[in-house]
């Protein structure tokens, strides 16, 4: 058996993880890991998933939800450890979304730092100023913190 298909216990799997036997359970019940039944209804869990649960607590932090990991996850192999190319598979699409979460932060510490009592008392210098409405034919809310100025202004 490969290093990363050894058997843990849920109590060695939590140790690993950092999480309590309880959060190991939720953790199973959405989805996440899927352990393996003994003869006496006992759950062993792979190696292997202390990365999936590992990826699941960074995920989270990052703001990605229970179901999207979930959905993610069940791109993986089941039964074996995922290889380094299965990773980077998945990894593709949170890169996408935290890259573009990351232009959103940008954009957000650019504007409102520049606005928030800024007292510049001037429109034609003012980050948020929106003549005539012209970013809401682009959606509602903070237009120029969603997506970058241009876009919303509709001149990119």
């Amino acid at each position: 058996m490969s290093r990363g298909n050894e058997l843990l216990t849920i109590g060695e799997l939590a140790a690993r993880t950092g999480l309590s036997v309880s959060a190991v359970r939720f953790y199973e019940g959405k989805g996440l890991v899927h352990p393996i039944r003994t003869g006496g209804n006992q759950r062993r869990f792979l190696r292997a998933d202390i990365r999936r649960i590992s990826f699941a607590l960074i995920a989270q932090q990052l703001g990605f939800t229970l179901p999207q990991i979930a959905a993610e996850l069940g791109k993986l192999p089941e039964g074996s450890a995922p290889s380094a190319a299965d990773w980077k598979r998945i990894s593709r699409g949170f890169r996408q979304v935290i890259e573009t979460r990351v232009a959103q932060l940008q954009r957000t510490l650019d504007d409102l730092d520049g606005c928030i009592g800024c007292g510049c008392l001037s429109l034609r210098k003012c980050a948020l100023y929106n003549p005539e409405d012209r970013a809401a034919k682009n959606g509602a809310g903070p237009r120029f913190i969603l997506v970058s100025r241009k876009v919303a202004l509709g001149l990119d």
